[in-house]
């Protein structure tokens, strides 16, 4: 599956008890600044446990293309040699972001503090995506950009040639952002100052850290202040990625939808800023027992076990948005074979992802015969109980690999088959999504298989 060229169209079917070891891939947002941090390291980063979709392939080739020498060295083993803070090659060619949001506003604010200049461009949900919420706060440092109309890409982005550092507020919970801002520190001189009102995932602080950067984080009245020391030399490090909680909610759910379920899922991230789905879940009535908790590169992980469980509605509390914001897609469906009604707030970020996903899981959870209300910055879905949603729908993706796989996990468990018009944009985030599904015991095919 590839994200481009031709759909494919897939099916899910009721399936019988889903059972066995589910190991996802690495998780996607330490994949990236790996290979960025990695990449403004001076010598050999070893990486092991890469994730190898299509969004972070892509910003291994863009590493490469500003100069980087970055190999594979066999199934998740890669190794970047890289070039130093500021020492970024302008690139020769565009460079295709895919459908990587994260891909290309981290890039962006990684090169925005060199004399170099760069363009960007991504698939057609990409390119819908607004890029001002990154370009505005790189534009304090001296950096400037020029795209479509509503900031959009293709961009191009003009480095600062005498780049100042900042002191920025995050207007909204985004960690692309307050990431992009820091990256952007690294290469400005003196303080780089990133404040966010509400903590979002802090794998860039802990990373940044790792490879020897000085940052220090403290809680203040406007909220969580991020201080970066500017023009540091990187140290290279070995980087064990952990496996990706995002990925991992879609057997975890499937698993506790689909009756007489029980897997295991091993070593996932148990980061605090990424947890808020299996935080939820619990609340819900989840049965899940979260085994052998370790430290695997700086991350807390552990191995979940996951039995089918009855669930009951909740009011998703409004602070956890942004430490489960990609995971509820895959929540509103899990929702629809609760008992009772699970009420989503502080969602409006879900809005400006690779498609509108509130939209797009109303509509399809509508087509399947569940009921849903919604407003700009809330999802409410009104559980049918265990097996009690009817299915017999198609739902329409919209290029967005985490709105197909919710869908395909919803019709496992639902009466009739549940179809979505295009999986391939699965393969940007979740190479192995079908395989390991099929393999546990679920019914997904695609069309005319």
């Amino acid at each position: 599956m590839s994200g481009q060229g031709e759909p494919i169209p897939m099916t899910a079917t009721r399936s019988g008890p889903l059972s066995g070891t589910a190991e996802v891939p690495g998780d996607k947002s330490i994949s990236h600044r790996a290979l960025i941090l990695g990449a403004m390291a001076v010598g050999e980063t070893r990486i092991t446990g890469l994730l190898e979709g299509q969004d972070v392939l892509d910003t291994a080739k863009a590493m490469r293309s500003f100069g980087a020498e970055v190999t594979r060295h066999g199934e998740g083993r890669w190794s970047v040699h890289g070039v130093g803070v500021g020492g970024f090659a302008e690139p020769d060619d565009v460079i295709d972001c895919g459908n990587s949001g994260t891909g290309v506003r981290l890039i962006m604010g990684t090169m925005a503090t060199s004399p170099i200049t760069a363009t960007f461009t991504g698939d057609a949900s990409l390119r819908k995506r607004p890029m001002g919420r990154v370009t505005d706060p790189l534009a304090l440092f001296g950096a400037r950009a020029f795209g479509r109309q509503g900031g959009r890409l293709p961009m191009t982005v003009v480095g600062a040639a005498d780049p100042v550092p900042v002191r920025y507020l995050v207007p909204v919970p985004s960690a692309q952002v307050k990431s992009a801002v820091l990256l952007a520190g690294l290469n400005a001189p003196g303080q780089t100052v990133v404040i966010e009102r509400e903590p979002t995932r802090d794998h860039s602080e802990r990373m940044l850290r790792g490879f020897g950067a000085e940052l220090g984080v403290e809680d203040t009245a406007e909220g969580r202040m991020i201080t970066l020391a500017g023009q540091p030399e990187l140290r290279p490090q070995s980087v064990s990625v952990p496996r990706d909680p995002s990925s991992a909610a879609f057997p975890v759910c499937a698993a506790l939808i689909v009756e007489g379920s029980e897997i295991l899922v091993p070593g996932v991230s148990q980061n605090p800023t990424r947890n808020g789905l299996f935080t939820t879940l619990v609340e819900m009535g989840a049965d899940i027992g979260f085994l052998n908790p370790r430290e695997e590169g700086g991350e807390p992980v552990a191995d979940l076990r996951v039995r089918a469980s009855a669930l009951k509605g909740i009011k998703v509390p409004e602070a956890r948005a942004a430490s489960m914001i990609d995971e509820y897609p895959i929540l509103a469906a899990v929702a629809a074979f609760a008992e009772g009604t699970t009420v989503m707030r502080g969602v409006k970020e879900l809005r400006v992802k690779e498609s509108d996903r509130i939209d797009a899981m109303a509509r399809g959870l509508e087509a399947c015969g569940v009921r849903v209300e919604e407003e700009e910055d809330m999802l409410i879905v009104h559980g049918m109980g265990p097996g009690g949603v009817p299915g017999g729908a198609t739902a329409a993706t919209h290029l967005d690999h985490r709105i197909a796989m919710s869908f395909l996990i919803l019709g496992l468990a639902s009466k009739r088959p549940v179809s979505v018009d295009d999986g391939s944009p699965i393969a940007t985030s979740f190479p192995t999504f079908e395989s390991l599904m099929t393999g546990l015991g679920a019914s997904i095919a695609r069309a005319g298989r």
